[in-house]
């Protein structure tokens, strides 16, 4: 049966890109983080442990904007981090044909200051080898942006006792930094090292991919197991989530807020009509994202 929609006609008729919302989301976002990174190089000049009122300069940043600069060294690493991994996907989803937005920065006044980014998928995508592709795209690409900037990060890090467990909060350290920790400062203990705002930065980015490659519902690991799975994959979403439960008491109450948000809103797949098998470059990718997920998950992120 032909269309009596021309090519011309449909391409008028897709969203166009709203390049001042995305401008406007991303300098807000770059102010929320740049309070926050205040704050954290502030507490790291003057040796003191981090307290919750240091990410609430918000006041000072609008009397004395120059505040915002010293706060650039974590937001930009941070940043950088979560606009390579959008990007990875939205690249990837452009290959492929597949209509996607540009990046969505989340500007909110948190421990972080954002809740991330996203890009929206506006066509389907039904083929299992493209699905795996978008969704492991923007992993493999945050990944890469974040070794550098933590590598420096923690180099330019510095040797406090007690430091790490003193303040309002205490972040988690996951392998792959403990890994570079124990490599910069052989023998000296995890309580006892003070992170530059730069390695904090990038710790952000890998708590970011961390939750990423997790294997649920429309997160990017769970779009890349369903690419292997199929509708086999709810399961195990099903599973985990319910995991997060005790781990929100044990652990960190963030997990009992993640287990909310993926019940209710995270939990669906595509319908896809292509059964192409993935193949064995692509299962050595998977195998690769499941390293990076070992290296950068830790249980108790924040607490």
């Amino acid at each position: 049966m032909s269309s009596n929609v021309t090519y011309f006609e449909a391409v008028e008729s897709r969203p166009r890109h709203r390049y001042w919302l995305h401008a406007l989301l991303l300098l807000l976002t770059l102010g929320t983080t740049s309070v926050v990174g205040a704050g954290l190089a502030a507490g790291f000049a003057e040796g003191r442990p981090f307290n919750i009122d240091d990410i609430y300069g918000y006041w000072l940043a609008w009397t004395q904007p120059a505040y915002l600069l010293q706060g650039l060294p974590f937001s930009l690493t941070l940043m950088g981090v979560l606009l390579a991994h959008e990007m990875g996907h939205y690249l990837t989803a452009r290959y492929y044909r597949v209509d996607a937005s540009l990046p969505y920065f989340m500007p909110v006044p948190t421990l972080i200051g954002t809740f991330g980014a996203f890009i929206r998928i506006r066509s389907a995508i039904l083929s299992k080898q493209v699905l795996f592709d978008v969704g492991i795209g923007g992993p493999l690409a945050g990944f890469a942006a974040l070794l550098l900037p933590l590598i420096a990060g923690v180099s330019m890090s510095k040797v406090l006792p007690g430091v790490a467990g003193a303040g309002d909060v205490v972040f988690g350290t996951p392998l792959l930094v403990r890994a570079l920790e124990w490599a910069m400062f052989p023998g000296v203990p995890v309580e006892n090292i003070y992170l530059h705002p730069v390695a904090r930065g990038a710790w952000v980015g890998v708590l970011a991919t961390a939750l990423n490659l997790l294997p649920i519902g429309q997160l990017d690991g769970g779009h890349i197991l369903y690419a292997f799975l199929g509708e086999r994959t709810k399961y195990l979403s099903w599973a985990l989530v319910a995991v997060f439960v005790p781990m929100g008491f044990v652990y960190a109450y963030s997990w009992l807020f993640w287990a909310a948000v993926l019940f209710f809103f995270g939990m669906k797949h595509p319908s896809l009509v292509d059964a192409t098998p993935i193949g064995p470059g692509r299962t050595k990718l998977a195998l690769l994202a499941l390293f990076i997920l070992v290296l950068c998950f830790t249980p108790s992120p924040i607490r």
